[in-house]
């Protein structure tokens, strides 16, 4: 598939179907985290995969948004090795946790499978359900499964702001406040 047709036919999957991923699809997944960009190539990623009953239940208890997904993949970084900006001492580990997320996301929709990105989730609860070290930072959740039959986009998948209203070049002078939009 062409990637800006990948990109804006992939949407947030809310029901999935009881089908387990092929080991092949979730290597190929993991795969493209693998290869993703990080600052400095420091590469901080660590992700768990959940697919065991026993640990889809445990899951469960930390988050209503699991849409019953026969898989889950907990994105986290590891705060010990990831890049720290030399200016303000900012963890670039949030950003290169997404970057990769996003890149395992869009291959599981080129392998025709769903995902949705849930950042809502007890912390405290996956750390301990998980036995997560206290260096390891849960940034995401990712669901992937098959999509069920009646899975649809969310209204709002194609409503999307004209780039005048997001893109600006040279200078963000102009720009207004929120409420003035």
């Amino acid at each position: 598939m062409e990637f800006l047709q990948l990109v804006k036919e992939r949407y947030s999957v809310r029901k999935f179907s009881d089908r387990k991923v092929e080991k092949e699809k979730l290597d190929l997944i993991l795969e493209a985290g693998r290869v993703a960009p990080t600052a400095v190539n420091f590469q901080p990623q660590r992700i768990l995969v959940i697919d065991s009953e026993d640990n889809l239940a445990k899951l469960k208890s930390c988050t209503p948004y699991h849409f019953h997904a026969p898989l889950a993949l907990l994105v986290c970084y590891d705060s010990s090795v990831s890049w720290k900006r030399s200016y303000d001492n900012k963890d670039m580990g949030d950003v290169d946790a997404s970057i990769v997320a996003t890149q395992m996301m869009l291959e599981a929709a080129d392998l025709g499978l769903g995902s949705t990105w849930v950042g809502h989730f007890d912390p405290v609860c996956i750390r301990t359900a998980f036995d997560i070290p206290e260096h390891l930072i849960p940034v995401a959740l990712l669901p992937i499964g098959y999509p069920r039959e009646d899975c649809t986009p969310h209204p709002f998948h194609e409503k999307r702001f004209d780039p005048e209203h997001t893109v600006f070049f040279n200078s963000f002078s102009g720009i207004g406040s929120p409420k003035e939009r």
